[in-house]
């Protein structure tokens, strides 16, 4: 049976995508400087899926071709952990760096292919085409990404207050389908993804339903154009001196739509507020597609665990007991993280014929994490010291004769040499320091909303009724009867 490998999805990326960067259009993204590294990651993704050793573990069959288990509707708890497993494999190569991966919007559409029942509740023939689509994108084994969040203008304006109409809409719809223009973000990954769905997912008031909409377009589509934010990638000097921004930046884009015809195939939302709010709130979409975040981070926080012991014991500091206190507090810290993912799994509920996380531990997990990411990075910074900041300028310092010695005098450790210790901490500095690092820490305190928006999730989620019933349960009677 045939597995999409690497070579299948490179193959596919040279197709005329409207990509913009530095004031120039790129002609091919998967040579470009600012974009070659990280696509071949996406395509390390792939191979890792297509090579024989792996296939039973991280895919399944769908008809005649075997896909992501991302791609898997779970019916119980073990199927819903063995997905997780593959996702958790998936995503150990970039040490849960791409917070974008495949895996991502596969999880994502599955959950809206589960309330898929709700979807046919406002529109029928929108849900059926969603339906199709996703049985077509899933066959494919695509990459697909999403861009659901309006461009920031003035944010305590509406889409239709804005000073200038930016906010992607319905412009016309005809038999044929609907035109679109307007532009929405991050765009994350879509400049090497083969699709992209729109959606909405903030709120749109009366009178504003042309801003309610839901499509798929490919990412080469006409009227389509990415412009892409600055690449850390061209920016890093080598993969020994930025050994993530070099390999792992998948990239955010603003993406523009120009009166761009959408197939009513590929439309999924029209013109509706509720349905809008629905494929994300009403289906189990919002909270599968964060519960494939949570399982990523985790990899992410085991990676930084276990980079601040390393850190640690180059430094020669591992046996000092406030030290071991740090590390301790890290370790369970992560562990938190693998605990809250195991449990929104043991505490799921049935959705029809499939089984889906618990929305309330979700929750409670994104609540937690986004406050505790940077703790955590700044626990680390402070185990590693100025050991991050002092180091030589380039990877040719490593080798040049008029500064090799120098660095071997000044790079010292008592358990490695002077080149492990420097690719140590440069990896520590991209993780911790960089530009690059700078932004997963914005994007993994805001990649679930703002905190007061995971707040209101966990208020609306949580079984106040059970806590209520146990606060009532202990109340002392009444000083005075009747």
């Amino acid at each position: 049976m045939r597995v999409r490998d690497g070579a299948a999805y490179r193959a596919g990326l040279n197709d005329g995508r409207r990509v913009l960067i530095d004031g120039e259009p790129v002609a091919d993204v998967s040579t470009h400087p600012a974009f070659r590294n990280a696509v071949a990651s996406f395509a390390r993704f792939y191979d890792q899926q297509a090579d024989p050793a792996n296939r039973e573990r991280l895919t399944f069959a769908v008809g005649e071709a075997r896909v992501h288990k991302a791609w898997s509707l779970p019916r119980n708890h073990a199927e819903l952990v063995d997905r997780r497993h593959a996702i958790a494999e998936s995503s150990a190569p970039h040490c849960g760096f791409l917070g974008r991966s495949p895996d991502h919007l596969a999880t994502t559409l599955t959950g809206m292919m589960i309330g898929l029942p709700v979807m046919r509740g406002f529109d029928p023939a929108r849900a059926e085409a969603f339906a199709a689509y996703f049985e077509e994108v899933r066959a494919r084994d695509l990459f697909v990404t999403y861009v659901i969040q309006n461009p920031q203008a003035n944010k305590a304006c509406s889409a239709s207050e804005q000073a200038r109409d930016v906010v992607a809409h319905i412009v016309s719809r005809d038999s044929q389908g609907i035109v679109v223009s307007g532009a929405k973000m991050l765009g994350t990954s879509s400049v090497m993804a083969d699709e992209i769905l729109v959606g909405t997912i903030q709120p749109v008031r009366p009178g504003e339903e042309r801003y309610a909409l839901s499509f798929a377009v490919p990412v080469n589509h006409p009227g389509v154009r990415l412009l892409s934010r600055r690449s850390y990638e061209q920016a890093a000097s080598s993969v020994y001196d930025y050994p993530l921004s070099s390999r792992f930046d998948e990239n955010d884009a603003v993406v523009f739509f120009d009166e761009v015809r959408v197939p009513w195939e590929r439309v999924f939302v029209c013109g509706d507020p509720a349905a809008a709010a629905a494929q994300w709130h009403g289906t189990p979409a919002h909270v599968m597609q964060n519960y494939q975040a949570q399982i990523r981070l985790m990899v992410k926080m085991r990676f930084l665990t276990g980079l601040a012991r390393r850190v640690a014991e180059i430094n020669g500091t591992i046996d000092i007991p406030q030290v071991k206190g740090v590390l301790g507090r890290l370790a369970a810290q992560a562990s938190m993280v693998e605990g809250l993912v195991a449990g929104m799994e043991a505490e799921g509920r049935m959705v029809g014929e499939h089984y889906v996380p618990s929305a309330h531990l979700l929750y409670a997990a994104q609540t937690l994490t986004q406050e505790l990411y940077p703790q955590f990075v700044m626990a680390i910074r402070d185990l590693a010291g100025g050991g991050v900041i002092m180091l030589p300028s380039s990877v040719a310092d490593m080798t040049s004769p008029h500064t090799r010695d120098y660095v071997e005098a000044t790079q010292v450790s008592s358990i490695v040499d002077a080149d492990e210790r420097v690719r140590t901490m440069k990896l520590a500095w991209d993780a911790l320091g960089s530009e690059y690092a700078s932004r997963h820490t914005q994007y993994e305190m805001f990649y679930g909303g703002a905190s007061y928006v995971n707040h209101a999730h966990m208020m609306r989620t949580f079984d106040w009724g059970t806590a209520r019933a146990l606060v009532d349960g202990v109340l002392p009677p009444p000083a005075v009867p009747g």
